[in-house]
């Protein structure tokens, strides 16, 4: 079963006031790997999601959380 994760990465990156650029060379990713988190298209890898809840001085359960009903198949 897959399930939908959601994320809190622009929020978190806006009240930084940093751009997607910024965040992406801060973490050794790309602007458009953060775009991809931000949007929902990408869901990061364990470490990636460590380095940015590390970044962010945040738990990583508190910057992406699953939804509860299954995403569709």
């Amino acid at each position: 079963m897959l399930y939908n994760v959601r994320n809190t990465v622009r929020e978190l990156r806006s009240s930084k006031g940093l751009s997607q650029g910024q965040l992406g060379a801060a973490l050794g990713v790309s602007r458009q790997t953060i775009n991809a988190i931000e949007t929902e298209r990408y869901t990061p890898s364990l470490p990636l999601a460590i380095s940015l809840a590390r970044f962010f001085e945040v738990r990583v359960e508190e910057m992406f959380h699953v939804e509860d009903s299954p995403a569709d198949e």
